[in-house]
């Protein structure tokens, strides 16, 4: 049996709420809890969507332990990150690489774009300044820039310029797996096209396996075999997007794509408007945790905390799911 790529087993992150004079902690704002995940294999692209404030950039972090977890497992390539030791973490960081959501603040002012895409294989190799230098403009040249850019700062850049140079980063040290963070929500539409289709020729070329983390269900669309929806720290529906995508079954998911707009004025959508607002992740509702909100709710939903099943070439997490 083939070992997945990664797999993310019941991943809890609990940020501790403080208070008082002596900032003791009074709550846990639950940011993510009792996720699990697995990414296959190499050379396709996983996506987690779900509305602002649902957790999932903060799993993104916990699964690279830019954050670290409060509970669970991560296994990347057979081996459980969240037990590495800090020489053996560096090592594996060479592997994984991520793309943050904002060009504007995920680059230094300070450092020329050289030195930007240099400084990680300045960390992780022993390669001489040449070799550098040539590696640096390589990757400089393979994300659609020029080598006069090599000396100018971060600010003398368009957005998509700059989310450009964080790809050329990542790429620096031949990763197997990069999280993308929103890599286009911070970008004008003009420029959202190019960058897609910038990491999809990539993906090709060099065989990586993305998580893309987005609220835009057309990048989802465009670019994910796989996707996972999650709401208020859970996952709600699991499974390949084209099922997921052309036939929702969890109510969140259905309103969720009914939110998206459809290009045709000839085809008219529906849209499911959810009532109430989306509960505090520091006091989660009983039952299923998006009953507050749900149009299909019965009695049971505010008591029993759903659990997943599959229905239909698909995981989901609702007691009514394909019956409603």
């Amino acid at each position: 049996m083939t070992t997945p790529l990664l797999e993310v087993r019941n991943i809890k992150k609990y940020f501790p709420i403080k208070a008082g004079v002596f900032g003791r902690t009074i709550n846990w704002h639950r940011a993510v809890d009792d996720v699990s995940l697995v990414i296959p294999g190499s050379g396709e692209t996983f996506g987690l969507a779900g509305e602002s404030g649902c957790g999932k950039t903060t799993l993104g972090r916990v699964i690279l332990r830019l954050i670290e977890a409060t509970s669970g497992d991560v296994i990347f390539s057979g081996r459980n990150l969240l037990k590495m030791k800090p020489d053996e973490l560096r090592r594996a960081r060479r592997d994984m690489q991520i793309v943050f959501q904002n060009p504007y603040w995920s680059l230094n002012p300070r450092m020329v774009v050289r030195n930007i895409i240099a400084e990680p294989l300045q960390t992780h190799t022993h390669l001489s300044r040449k070799e550098i230098d040539q590696k640096v403009s390589e990757l400089l040249e393979m994300v659609g820039l020029c080598p006069e850019h090599l000396r100018r700062y971060p600010h003398e850049f368009s957005g998509g310029q700059r989310q450009r140079i964080g790809i050329a980063r990542a790429l620096a040290l031949n990763p197997k797996f990069i999280i993308l963070d929103e890599p286009t929500s911070a970008l004008d539409v003009s420029v959202q096209a190019q960058v897609i289709n910038l990491l999809e020729d990539l993906k090709k070329q060099l065989n990586l396996t993305y998580l893309l983390i987005t609220h835009d269900i057309s990048v989802v669309e465009h670019m994910a075999s796989q996707i996972a929806i999650m709401y208020l720290g859970k996952l709600v529906e699991v499974g390949r997007s084209d099922l997921i995508l052309s036939n929702p079954l969890h109510p969140y998911t259905r309103a969720l794509l009914s939110s998206v707009p459809v290009p045709d004025p000839d085809i008219h959508r529906e849209r499911i408007i959810l009532g109430g607002d989306v509960p505090s992740a520091a006091f989660p509702p009983p039952g299923c945790r998006f009953h507050t909100r749900c149009p299909s709710m019965q009695e049971i939903c505010a008591i029993n905390e759903p659990v997943f099943r599959e229905i239909n070439g698909r995981l989901v997490f609702c007691h009514f799911a394909g019956s409603i």
